[in-house]
């Protein structure tokens, strides 16, 4: 059973919101792709760095990243909520009103490179502002939310409502839910002892795809999906980490990671060959940029939980078994640039080859 309801399961007024969500969630995802991969690799190249790519094993589910943060690389954490955040949720979701998305609060707020003549439409998704707009506040510490206006004449306008939105949730609390869901344990993570709840929390990380040890952004982003899982509708997470140089996703679909991949001539013409593609078309919409003789791409990687981790058919409590593998790579795929509108991704076999 999902946490979250289909759209045949929706009034007509609520498919609607939901149509409407989704078009927006495109957009933004086009532009936080061009924010966490492009921008980052053209920051990179200004300072005459060399470029960190993500190597093929980072990609795998159970893998370890490197442990070593990249100042050039843009990090952020934003979540996009197609419903809104209840009040009775600030004890976990810190939404107040020194932190509501206001002139006063933000010229408050020093770090901000904002000018007096601050304009509240700016914050809405449809205003031509908007991207400029988020753009100067991604770099804030903690998370942006972006969420759907109750209270306004048009009930579902979107719009930037909190800036330095902390998600004060235990990690322990976190994957005590998960697991209670996934039918592990009935009521307490330490219900089974001591050695279990810490086998759990392992899998909780390893079921949003991230390592044990992943930095503070990764791990919040992690806990906002799993707590955003008692507000109604769907959520989407997107966190652009320093350490893992990659955009991760986190929606009711499940995770994905995009990132910058190098591929050489071979590759590309085995691509070509295997897609029916012209050279011309693909370098002009999907290849961000050349090295000597490789190619540089977006690559995204999409993730499907296996049996262990979706709750079992027969309702049934059962152990967790630590070995068995909870996420298994169910896509891979070369994205056109970012703002193209007519080529589709690419299926592409690449992280076991």
């Amino acid at each position: 059973m999902a946490f979250w309801r289909y759209r045949e399961e929706l009034s007509r007024a609520d498919r609607i919101r939901r149509s409407y969500y989704e078009l927006l969630r495109d957009e933004l995802d086009q532009f936080l792709l061009q924010h966490a991969l492009i921008d980052s690799y053209q920051n990179f190249v200004s300072q005459q760095l060399p470029f960190p790519y993500v190597e093929k094993r980072e990609l795998k589910p159970r893998a370890r990243i490197p442990d070593m943060e990249y100042e050039s690389q843009n990090a952020f954490l934003v979540v996009f909520v197609e419903d809104y955040v209840p009040d009775e949720h600030k004890k976990y979701i810190r939404i107040f009103d020194d932190n509501k998305i206001t002139k006063t609060n933000l010229l408050r707020f020093k770090t901000l490179e904002l000018s007096q003549n601050f304009d509240r439409s700016w914050k809405y998704l449809e205003s031509i502002q908007f991207k400029n707009f988020i753009k100067r506040l991604l770099p804030v510490d903690y998370a942006l939310l972006i969420q759907r206006n109750p209270a306004g004449i048009s009930k579902n306008r979107y719009g930037l409502s909190h800036f330095h939105v902390r998600i004060d949730w235990p990690i322990a609390d976190a994957a005590e839910d998960m697991a209670q869901s996934l039918r592990y344990i009935s009521k307490d993570l330490y219900e089974k002892g001591d050695k279990y709840a810490e086998d759990i929390q392992k899998k909780f990380f390893e079921y949003y795809g991230l390592p044990v040890m992943a930095g503070g952004r990764r791990t919040a982003a992690i806990v906002a999906s799993q707590y955003m899982k008692k507000i109604p509708g769907i959520t989407t997470v997107y966190a652009g980490s320093s350490e893992s140089r990659s955009l991760l996703r986190i929606s009711e679909r499940g995770v994905s990671k995009a990132v910058l991949m190098k591929f050489s001539q071979q590759d590309l013409e085995q691509i070509l060959e295997s897609r029916n593609l012209s050279p011309h078309i693909f370098k002009k919409y999907y290849i961000v940029d050349r090295e000597k003789k490789d190619a540089v791409c977006i690559f995204e990687a999409t993730y499907a939980q296996t049996y262990h981790s979706r709750p079992p058919e027969d309702g049934k409590m059962r152990d967790i078994k630590p070995d068995l593998n909870w996420l298994a790579v169910s896509g891979q795929h070369i994205l056109p640039q970012p703002g193209v509108w007519k080529y589709p991704p690419l299926p592409i076999n690449i992280i076991y080859t």
